[in-house]
């Protein structure tokens, strides 16, 4: 018995290749990867009709026969693992359909390699823009509860130590800045993806004189890849798009770590519904923020699958491998796919999370995270210069912190003592003017140029939703690309059935 796809090899492919590789991974992708072996095998039929590389007759029962195959769909093909392949599999149930002769004429001028390859980027350019659409979402959620938010004082965190007084809508007004510069980056690698491999063959091209932009119009590519080699020993443009993903993937950690601190009873500035938490089974009053830690744990797992992609890559000849074409993009489906489940559950965390304001301001009263305001108050109003001022400030935190008293206990007798300390002489500022840059709310009002001053970031709001809109409005201009070209090659590959 031989190989059911080679004369040249004169054994079938062993069992435990079967069992182990083969099987496994026609289950896997064969699903996923038989609309898109459809319509690139109608663009390369298409192509072939056009510069008269196939007979007429031959083109309409071939178009016929893979109008039948995509109605029916995946089901339909009985998968054999000694046939290697998603490629082969489909090929055989195609010439069960339309004789073996004409099936067998549609691999004329291709490879298998560039018909992977062709696959791996119209797989990757739809994840993209999927994953595009659903980083907007997040960002208009964080956008509107910024908006919602904008007068909700809380207390602005560096080394996890109070620094200076901030808004909550601020803060997500911060990460919405974050997540669209996520999308711009994610934005940027459709343009490495938009280039079709197809018609590169195994790595050096073909003889025969077939039309390269008649497959890549007909597939929604805007180029074809230059170099036929580097078409197909090439993936990264997976890479890239990993790589703004795993970005992604750090900035909904860092915003979960956040709220799980804040979260705290400790902390006790935000709250969650009990319908995102969890409980325990021996301690009743547990309510434990899973989704938080689910989001933590998944930026280590997508960082994981690049570090996994990269490495199957490592060392692979420049040319086309399994290990640097398949192994390495397995990786980037998973990829994929975790980010769009994580980046629902980022929007529900952040469309969730409620300021406790009480809390958040009494903190701010508490916490000295005013600090820096006296100090500019004394160089604004009493002539000291910052690092004076900044000595002096310190020396009547480090005094209240002896005595025991709180940011709001500050009296301008203390401020005097710990400036006959440092300069050698007492401010006497009368209570009102202490007051003023002791007071939270005017320390965040005066914060203007980025800062978190309600005025301005309202603006800042508004500019980040038009940016959003505009790069949500190129997203669907592509999509939109994609349906035309991939339904006028519809119509004119029926058009070759019908003739």
């Amino acid at each position: 018995m031989e190989s059911k796809v080679s004369r040249r090899l004169k054994e079938p492919t062993a069992k435990e290749i079967c069992e182990h590789i083969t099987g496994p991974r026609l289950a896997r992708d064969f699903p996923r990867q038989f609309p898109y072996l459809t319509v690139v095998n109608q663009a390369h039929l298409l192509m072939l009709h056009k510069t008269g590389l196939i007979s007429p007759d031959v083109a309409k029962k071939l178009a016929n026969g893979l109008a039948q195959m995509e109605a029916e769909g995946p089901e339909a093909v009985e998968l054999d693992p000694a046939k290697e392949e998603p490629y082969f599999n489909y090929e055989s149930k195609l010439m069960e359909i339309v004789g073996r002769d004409v099936g067998g004429r549609l691999h004329m001028a291709r490879s298998r390699n560039d018909i992977g390859v062709t696959i791996d980027r119209l797989r990757a350019r739809s994840a993209v823009l999927n994953v595009l659409e659903a980083l907007g979402r997040v960002r208009r959620v964080a956008l509107e509860r910024a908006s919602k938010f904008t007068n909700v004082i809380m207390p602005g965190y560096t080394h996890l130590q109070p620094a200076q007084p901030i808004t909550y809508g601020f803060y997500l007004s911060a990460v919405a800045e974050a997540l669209g510069r996520d999308m711009d980056r994610l934005h940027a690698s459709l343009a490495r993806i938009d280039e079709s491999p197809l018609g590169a063959g195994a790595l050096a091209g073909t003889r025969f004189p077939i039309d390269r932009s008649v497959t890549a119009t007909a597939l929604g590519f805007s180029s074809v890849a230059p170099n036929t080699l580097d078409a197909v020993a090439s993936r990264d443009f997976a890479w890239e798009a990993m790589s703004a993903m795993t970005i992604v993937a750090l900035t909904w950690g860092r915003v979960a770590q956040d709220f799980q601190v804040w979260s705290t009873l400790e902390f006790g500035l935000v709250s969650f519904p009990d319908r995102v938490a969890s409980t325990s089974s021996i301690m009743p009053q547990k309510k434990n923020p899973v989704v938080l830690e689910y989001l933590r744990g998944k930026s280590s797992h997508i960082i994981g699958l690049l570090t996994a992609s990269l490495v199957a890559v490592k060392g692979t000849h420049f040319t086309h491998a399994g290990d640097s074409s398949r192994e390495s993009m397995r990786s980037f489906w998973e990829c994929a796919e975790e980010t769009l489940r994580c980046l629902a559950l980022f929007e529900l965390i952040v469309s969730t999370a409620e300021p406790k304001e009480k809390n958040m301001l009494q903190h701010v009263r508490f916490d000295f995270s005013v600090a820096t305001d006296l100090a500019d108050g004394l160089v604004a109003e009493a002539g000291m210069s910052f690092r004076e001022a900044h000595h002096v400030v310190g020396g009547l935190v480090r005094l209240a912190l002896d005595e025991g008293k709180s940011a709001n206990e500050l009296t301008s007798a203390m401020l005097d003592r710990a400036a006959v300390d440092v300069i050698g002489s007492a401010i006497e500022w009368p209570e009102q003017k202490l007051r003023k840059y002791l007071d939270p709310i005017e320390c965040v009002n005066m914060r203007h140029n980025g800062g978190p001053a309600p005025a301005e970031l309202s603006g800042a709001i508004k500019k980040q939703l038009g940016s959003l809109e505009n790069v949500l409005a190129k997203v669907q201009s592509t999509r939109d690309h994609f349906t035309a070209a991939h339904e006028q090659m519809k119509r004119d590959v029926a058009a070759i059935a019908s003739q």
